[in-house]
């Protein structure tokens, strides 16, 4: 039985040498430029993917930095294009503000010749007065046109016109032509 025990225990492979050492605590001996190339080529290979990373973020930084200058050119050009239409709008303002100052201040052909028919009018009445219904019927025009027409013939002729209400009436007005 100790054949069998013997045998056995050699089949486990050869028994342990006492003066063996393990790979781990074998002495290598290496050069010196030997030693800076495996330190350098490990330095390389841990700090490659940092590099990586680091060149796609300049390039992104790159791109941002494009994007921010197309960004601004294109709000330099909105805020000039609004300039230039608020210039615009403040242009056409003031030609309105002309345009209706001219229109207030010059009677048009129209209501020249509407005041000259009321003066006609008033002068062939014996009493020199006309009810303003009458005069609008006498023009054939809506209360507007007529009352531009009265305000020009008054304005071409200072005192020598005036208007009256009719006593039942309050509302009802009367053009009156005042001796000279």
């Amino acid at each position: 039985m100790s054949e069998i025990a013997s045998a056995s225990i050699n089949t486990f492979g050869p028994s342990p040498k006492a003066d063996f050492e393990s790979p781990s605590e074998q002495l290598i001996t290496l050069t010196y430029g030997q030693l800076q190339d495996l330190i350098v080529q490990a330095v390389q290979e841990s700090i490659q993917p940092l590099q990586d990373e680091v060149s796609q973020l300049r390039e992104e930084i790159g791109q941002d930095r494009r994007e921010i200058t197309s960004l601004h050119a294109k709000l330099a050009s909105l805020e000039k294009d609004r300039d230039v239409l608020s210039d615009n709008q403040l242009i056409q303002l003031r030609l309105i503000h002309e345009l209706k100052e001219k229109a207030r201040k010059e009677p048009g052909k129209t209501e020249l010749s509407r005041a000259e028919k009321i003066e006609r009018y008033l002068a062939s009445r014996p009493d020199h007065r006309a009810t303003f219904e009458s005069l609008r019927g006498h023009l054939g025009a809506d209360k507007d046109r007529l009352n531009e027409a009265i305000k020009t013939l008054m304005a071409s002729s200072p005192g020598r016109y005036g208007i009256v209400r009719a006593l039942g009436d309050k509302r009802k007005r009367t053009l009156v032509m005042l001796p000279k």
